[in-house]
């Protein structure tokens, strides 16, 4: 992930910032970065010690493999593939408690968001374009009353 020096770093630039904050909402703003920044030290620190483990990871689509594969690279970890794994796994050796926390949550936050947009958008084009409701109940209703 990041190294320990870059979090520090912005860390101490977060404390400066909350210390001089001018506003409620800038201190508020300052000091949720500065929990989330102790955190991931906390969890990268020496202190724990957890082995990085190999995980794999399914996913439902190739939309879902671009977001996960985009995160991972954000946060420094380098995503891969054996050969003749199928193009919606996806490998990772990582600290598990740690990647769970951050990577996984923001993935399943933006995925969910992602699978929302897709259904809206799909809904307005057969609704707008192909001028149908796409309702498939009425296509069963009509297969059991023959």
């Amino acid at each position: 992930m990041r190294d320990d020096g870059d979090i520090r770093e912005r860390l101490a630039k977060l404390e400066a910032l909350f210390s001089r904050g001018a506003t409620a909402g800038e201190r508020a703003a300052a000091g949720a970065a500065l929990e989330r920044l102790q955190a991931r030290l906390d969890l990268a620190g020496p202190a724990t010690e957890e082995p990085e483990i190999e995980l794999q990871y399914s996913l439902p689509d190739v939309w879902s493999v671009r977001l996960f594969v985009a995160l991972c690279r954000k946060h420094g970890v380098q995503p891969y593939r054996y050969p003749r794994q199928r193009r919606t796994t996806v490998m990772v050796r990582v600290r598990k408690a740690a990647f769970e926390q951050t990577i996984a949550a923001e993935f399943q936050e933006l995925h969910r968001e992602l699978t929302t947009y897709f259904g809206e958008m799909v809904n307005h084009l057969i609704a707008n374009v192909m001028k149908s409701d796409g309702d498939d109940e009425t296509l069963e209703q009509r297969q059991i009353g023959r």
